[in-house]
Formats: structure tokens, C-alpha cells, sequence
């Protein structure tokens, strides 16, 4: 950390966008491929949220997925699973996988919905480093009672997944890119600091309500995307759908709301800083390595 705290502000904002993956699995995607390399050591992150099965029910069959890690967290329905090493079972609200793909795994997720066919969840994706890509796979299966929930005098509620807050440590250790991942509630007319590493990369994403993402409250510091430039008028809150990345200089994040209340999720992770070669579910650094996962898994030697 700075010995000095320093505002982080916005360097960028933009909305997720519709899309369809898997199977048939309408999504809301808050970045991916297109955004490369912005937001490394990150490559992907899916919103899955619907009150309607026929958008979801056909789920991510079988797939392969090589040099990655992925975190699936789950706020509302289920979403049940399972993996060439033998796992299986369902991630029910508030429950969160983290697999780390390493050499290869082959799985499918399957999501069901609550009992009136809700379903709200998240995917993100994080690379791992060359020298990691083609590690034993790992299993991480994180029940809603095993993450810490840090309460605050003003009302503000802090989930902890990974990383640490006010003191307290979330329960997935041991990450080679020492991310943090937080799911935040704060009431309306509240103020949230929070300490982040210099040189992360930082984002958030805004769940549900909105917020000011920095002190500057101007549109015009920052860069947006995927907006009506001529609709946004000073102050600017950043709303539903809302993936707000910080510049690299700083350490001191303060979130504030006003009239509305905000939930969003809030990540970083330190860059790797390597090229990225990348087609579907398999993430290396060069075109080789990909050409010889694919050749692998077509003649069933992918798992090692």
C-alpha cells in the first residue's frame, strides 16, 4: 500500500451489454474479449440474472476450459454443476465455485432458478500466469455461511469472497494474482472508503441502484461508453448495469449515494502483464498453445 492515501478516480464507464452464450443462455455481459487488456488479470465477466426459465433452463453444457480460473457467485436461484474430477452438486444462493481450470477440466453448469423461476448470478473469469496455466486443477466450493459479512455504524454491509475488509479476511486464499472481490450494500445517503493496492487493476459493477463511483461527480472526467453523451447532465451517478474501472494511480476508493441505495461488486487484482491468446473457453499466451489444447480435446487427452 501507499504510505500517503490518494484518491482513485474513473478512468472509464460503460454499460453491459445483451448476449447470448452456451447453449442459449440470455446474459448481460459487463466485459469480455472486445475489452482486452483493460482490465488484466480479468477476462470476462457474465451477469445472469432472469424471472424467466426459457432464457436460462438450457444452461452451459459440457465444455472444456484450460488456463483460467473461473468464479461463479450466485445471488438468487441455483445453479447445479459438475466437473471431470468428480464434483457435483448445486451453488445455491449466496454460494460461490471457485475452479481453477489449470490443465483442463471439462464441466457443465446448469442453471435452475428459485422456485418461482428467479435466477440471479455472476460469472467472472481471471487468468492465470504462464507458469501456472497448466497446474492441477482445483476445486473451491464457498457456502453462503463461510462468507464473512462486515456490518458498518452507517448502515453499509460488506460480503467478503476474497481479500480482506476492516480487518476481516474473506475465505479463498492463496490466489497467485491476490484479488479481492467484495459484494457491497450501502443505503442512500451514505459514504464507503476503502483501501486498494497501487497498481491494481480495479473495478466495479453495479448490481442494483447507483452511486458516485469517485469524488469527482462530473461525467466529463472520465470516459463513457455505451451511453447517450447528450443524456448525462452533472452530477452522474453510475446505475444498474454499470461496470465503473478505476485508473491505476491511487489507493483510496469513495463511493457515495445520494437519494438511492447501490449494491455492486467490487474487485481487483494484481496485472500479469502477458500476451494473451484466447478462443472460447481456453485462455493461453500464444496460438501454439492454443492449436494444441484444441488438438488435445478432440482426441481425448486433455485431461492430464
Amino acid at each position: 500500500m501507499e504510505k500517503t492515501n490518494t484518491p482513485r478516480l474513473i478512468d472509464k464507464i460503460w454499460k453491459s451489454e445483451a448476449t447470448v452464450e452456451g447453449a442459449g443462455v440470455h446474459l448481460k455481459r459487463a466485459f469480455g474479449f472486445h475489452e482486452l487488456p483493460l482490465l488484466d488479470p480479468f477476462l470476462l465477466l457474465d451477469d445472469f440474472r432472469s424471472e424467466n426459465p426459457a432464457e436460462y433452463k438450457a444452461g452451459f453444457p459440457w465444455h472444456p476450459h484450460r488456463g483460467i480460473e473461473t468464479i461463479t457467485y450466485v445471488l438468487d436461484g441455483d445453479v447445479e454443476h459438475g466437473d471431470s474430477m468428480g464434483h457435483k452438486g448445486n451453488i445455491s444462493a449466496g454460494d460461490v465455485q471457485w475452479m481453477t481450470a489449470g490443465s483442463g477440466i471439462i464441466h457443465q453448469e446448469m442453471p435452475k432458478g428459485n422456485r418461482k423461476g428467479e435466477m440471479l448470478g455472476f460469472q467472472l473469469w481471471a487468468n492465470l500466469p504462464a507458469k501456472m496455466k497448466m497446474i492441477d486443477p482445483r476445486y473451491r466450493g464457498i457456502k453462503k455461511n463461510d462468507i464473512p459479512l462486515v456490518s458498518m455504524p452507517n448502515g453499509t454491509k460488506v460480503k467478503i469472497i476474497c481479500g480482506g475488509f476492516n480487518g476481516t479476511q474473506g475465505p479463498v486464499k492463496d490466489v497467485v494474482i491476490d484479488p479481492e472481490y467484495l459484494d457491497v450494500e450501502m443505503p442512500a445517503g451514505k459514504s464507503f472508503t476503502h483501501l486498494v493496492p497501487h497498481n491494481h487493476t480495479v473495478f466495479a459493477y453495479v448490481i442494483d441502484g447507483e452511486a458516485y463511483f469517485d469524488r469527482l461527480r462530473t461525467p466529463f472526467s472520465h470516459d463513457a461508453s455505451g451511453v447517450n453523451y447528450f443524456d448525462m447532465s452533472s452530477p452522474c451517478p453510475c446505475g444498474n448495469g454499470t461496470l465503473v474501472l478505476y485508473k491505476k494511480e491511487g489507493n483510496q476508493l469513495t463511493i457515495t449515494t445520494d437519494t438511492h441505495s447501490v449494491r455492486f461488486l467490487l474487485v481487483s487484482g494484481k496485472p500479469l502483464n502477458e500476451p494473451i491468446a484466447w478462443y472460447g473457453p481456453i485462455v493461453m499466451n500464444s496460438h501454439e498453445e492454443l492449436r494444441r489444447a484444441f488438438e488435445e480435446y478432440r482426441d481425448g487427452t486433455f485431461i492430464k
